[in-house]
């Protein structure tokens, strides 16, 4: 009856026609929430579920371990043991470390076009889910079996420890993991052709995320953040399922129905409380609640009613969206605001503090290789990188150029995002330069 109820919950958080589709991606971490989210899903599409979920789910794991430092046992370990969960779904599963993300393509920060389907091809879509029947499953069983972790470059796992490194605090490390662990998560949902991401975001680890995000500067990016569905990538769209249910009543459903899990160490592992605001916030609200048992579904149920003003971040164009988070950029602000008044304080406390020069003209900083600076000058090529981390922080949101100041130094990012931000300068520039013979918009009504 239990296991009825929450299917049936499950069924009804997501059963819309806008968001069936054929194709869905399920983001499985190994913790309780996404393989509580992974086992209904699988009774979902049972022959024997009251009403089935009529699309084909696919499985990918992202492996952490080169970030964190894991040796290649620890993480070989971890792999076999979530590969065993995945083969008895009969689901085809994608193993992937975070390393591929270096080697990403710069498409991934660009929009592709949404697949608005109108009602006519979503029953056609219907009907060729009937019809596939069986040999669908078969062929994607068979699939599975071709899937393992790919090799992993030494090299590859240093600069990936590099980039996440280079962060000066515990906050901007998550931050950054986060948001190339997405990146990879979306690359991996359309070059598979799948239109939909399932992620296991549950109601009290939203209620955490909206917290963090407004404290991180996120104010702006909230409804997309821990809204139901997210369009900012376009083609495929992040839903989250799990989103009514408390991590408590996870737990008991996992424990009543045997579900099992997989406990994978991360960033904050045996951190203490004040080591990032994100652990902080995490403590803050677990504690809260449990003395005050609304706590969750307060702060969970103030977030639904959040939406984005103007144009939403999927009708943003590229120029207008962040680099890194894909939102739609929250810096375009009149003089009196906060965040005009921020910028103001950096550039203040910026111009007080004189860089001291080198001690030998025509020498780099580091002392370990020629300078680019022109000799008698005494520039350094500390002020070119500073002059490139500026232009970067300009086609960042608020919030992500935050964390990029954190950063030791900006050259640590992966490539296809210093190449889209290079892109997106020398269009703005070219677009400066041919400013005079362009039509406002208004010229073009008149």
């Amino acid at each position: 009856m239990c296991s009825g109820s929450c299917n049936g919950e499950f069924r009804g958080s997501r059963n819309s026609e806008h968001l069936l589709c054929v194709q869905v991606l399920l983001a499985v971490s190994g913790g309780p929430s996404s393989c509580s989210m992974l086992s209904q899903v699988q009774e979902g599409v049972s022959q024997n579920a009251h009403k089935k979920l009529r699309f084909f789910p696919g499985i990918v794991y992202i492996d952490e371990g080169g970030a964190l430092g894991q040796c290649k046992e620890m993480r070989q370990k971890t792999t076999s043991e979530l590969c065993d969960m995945f083969r008895s779904t009969g689901f085809p599963f994608y193993i992937l470390p975070l390393e591929q993300v270096l080697d990403l393509p710069g498409s991934v920060l660009t929009p592709s076009p949404p697949s608005d389907q109108p009602g006519s091809v979503y029953k056609a879509a219907v009907d060729l889910f009937l019809q596939s029947g069986d040999s669908s499953s078969d062929g994607k069983a068979e699939e599975q079996e071709c899937v393992s972790l790919p090799a992993v470059q030494e090299s590859h796992t240093r600069l990936l420890q590099q980039l996440i490194g280079s962060a000066q605090t515990l906050t901007a490390k998550q931050d950054l993991l986060n948001t190339f662990r997405q990146h990879l998560l979306v690359h991996t949902a359309r070059t598979r052709g799948y239109s939909k991401l399932m992620q296991g975001d549950s109601c009290t680890r939203l209620a955490v995320k909206l917290l963090t995000s407004i404290s991180l500067g996120r104010g702006a990016q909230l409804a997309q953040d821990t809204g139901f569905s997210d369009c900012r990538y376009g083609g495929v769209t992040v839903v989250r399922p799990m989103r009514e249910y408390s991590a408590k009543e996870i737990a008991y459903y996992n424990h009543m129905f045997k579900v099992p899990s997989v406990v994978i160490p991360n960033l904050d592992t045996k951190m203490p409380d004040k080591a990032s605001i994100q652990r902080l916030t995490q403590n803050f609200v677990t504690k809260l609640q449990a003395d005050f048992h609304s706590t969750v579904s307060t702060i969970y149920r103030t977030g639904e009613k959040l939406q984005t003003a103007g144009r939403g971040s999927s009708a943003a164009e590229d120029a207008e969206r962040c680099v890194l988070c894909v939102c739609g950029l929250d810096t375009a602000a009149e003089e009196a605001s906060a965040l005009q008044a921020t910028l103001i304080s950096e550039q203040l406390s910026q111009s007080s503090v004189k860089p001291e020069p080198p001690a030998n003209v025509g020498q780099c900083c580091s002392s370990e290789r020629p300078c680019g600076g022109a000799e008698g000058t005494g520039d350094c090529c500390r002020s070119s990188r500073d002059h490139e981390a500026t232009d970067l922080r300009s086609l960042l949101c608020y919030s992500c150029r935050r964390t990029v100041r954190d950063m030791s130094s900006v050259d640590c990012l992966p490539q296809y995002v210093l190449s889209v931000a290079q892109r997106r300068q020398n269009r703005s520039a070219m677009k400066e330069q041919i400013s005079e013979f362009l039509l406002d918009d208004a010229d073009e009504n008149n």
